[in-house]
């Protein structure tokens, strides 16, 4: 499990029975194995930005909008590292602000020897944190892909991760009222999953639909390239919830076996529904059930049991199955690639989950003072106070940066694609 801040305040670590190892192990010394995995999981998380992310959006949209979902990745993780090094990271995990950090780490600076609660380096700590402050705006690019304007969503982003993902990663991994609490999030359920898909959920509606939805089929250019960039997904979801357990022994294990249980049963229980739905699984189905899985599993995935795990899979698929279909065909919102429906959704979904499945009752940590219905509770509270900030503060950092540039590209640029329009290139030239 998490130890330290990762988790919150001392307190809230206790909510969970340690194992024998860690008791053997305390924090206190430099343990190499320890740092290794951070470094290797700091790795494969940016793996899934750079480029599984990018591939799975772009083989969605159509090939005269590829280079443009590839370039606001790419940007946002050259945007983002920055922001973390001048004052996100300290932000964060710095300060005992019930619901910001300070800037004692300003510029990455003042960095300790040893992360505190930790057995790694705190450099190594701030570079394994800045891959996932990478990923969680990212997730909203495919919110509002072939539409949006690049400047404008660089200057929304920048907004969003000071406004929206700095003080939720604050109040539960830094220490912050949602880790006083007691409130749990392993890797990311809340402050990744949820945050990105409430945003992503806000600017949709914002910047309005796609010419011709709901009712033109606008099919994807490259499946195969989607389900690429969702196995290189699956494989750095390893270092996701792998390394969030910020300790190489059985814990770290245990979060990986229930990842990878997760996200199997999710593919499976997509492509048996999508062939009760349609009559046929496809590629992109059973992809977008791989990743339910891991988005639902993401919050409890260091403190379920490996049959908790294929149960929050299936759970994940069938309940981010019924959203997809309730966005897009009852609501007719245009949240192109489905981020609310898959991770907005399947994090809420999963931080809930947690509150039973982490009972030792049904073979999971175990709660220590608490049972599966109070701890419920504190999942959801936690849910709705992070739903609600972020759809707030989503729509401020959007309204901001719109007094700056529009949101949205003019219909003559949509039409030619964002590719040529804005970036002056084509992904594809045929002779």
């Amino acid at each position: 499990m998490k130890r330290g801040y990762r988790i919150g305040l001392v307190a809230a670590a206790a909510l969970i029975v340690p194992s024998s190892a860690e008791a053997a192990d305390p924090a206190g010394a430099l343990d190499k194995a320890d740092s290794l995995l951070l470094i290797v999981s700091s790795a494969l998380v940016l793996f899934m930005t750079l480029p599984g992310l990018a591939l799975f959006y772009g083989g969605l949209v159509r090939a005269k909008n590829f280079l443009s979902v590839l370039m606001q990745c790419f940007a946002l993780a050259a945007l983002v590292s920055i922001l973390w090094f001048l004052a996100g990271y300290s932000l964060v995990f710095r300060g005992a602000g019930a619901f910001i950090g300070d800037l004692s780490a300003l510029g990455l600076g003042g960095l300790e020897p040893l992360r505190a609660g930790l057995t790694v380096p705190e450099n190594v700590f701030a570079l394994y944190e800045m891959t996932f402050a990478i990923i969680t705006p990212a997730l909203i690019v495919g919110a509002i892909p072939e539409r949006v304007r690049f400047g404008w969503f660089m200057l929304f982003s920048a907004l969003w991760l000071m406004l929206v993902y700095a003080p939720v990663a604050h109040w539960i991994w830094g220490g912050g009222w949602l880790a006083r609490r007691g409130v749990l999030d392993f890797a990311g359920g809340l402050v990744v999953h949820t945050t990105a898909g409430v945003a992503a959920l806000a600017v949709a509606i914002m910047i309005g639909s796609r010419k011709g939805f709901p009712h033109a089929m606008i099919p994807p250019h490259a499946p195969p390239m989607t389900l690429i960039g969702a196995g290189m997904l699956w494989v750095g979801w390893f270092g996701f919830n792998g390394g969030s357990a910020m300790t190489a022994d059985q814990s770290a294990g245990a979060a990986l076996l229930a990842t990878h249980l997760a996200a199997s049963a999710a593919a499976l229980a997509w492509a048996a529904a999508e062939y009760l739905k349609i009559g046929k699984p496809t590629s992109i189905g059973i992809a977008t059930g791989a990743i339910a899985g891991l988005a639902t599993i993401t919050p409890a995935a260091g403190y379920v049991s490996p049959a908790g795990a294929v149960a929050i899979g299936i759970s994940g698929a069938l309940v981010c199955f019924t959203a997809v279909l309730g966005v897009k065909q009852r609501f007719k919102v245009d949240d192109t690639l489905d981020v609310f429906a898959v991770h907005g959704v399947g994090g809420m979904l999963g931080s809930l989950l947690l509150a039973f499945f982490a009972t030792s009752a049904l073979g999971g940590a175990g709660l220590r003072g608490r049972d599966g219905a109070h701890q419920l509770l504190l999942q959801g509270e936690a849910v709705v106070a992070v739903a609600l900030w972020s759809a707030a503060m989503t729509v401020i950092a959007a309204r901001a940066a719109a007094l700056v540039m529009p949101m949205r590209v003019d219909a003559e640029q949509e039409h030619d694609g964002l590719d040529l329009s804005l970036h002056g290139e084509r992904a594809y030239e045929f002779d």
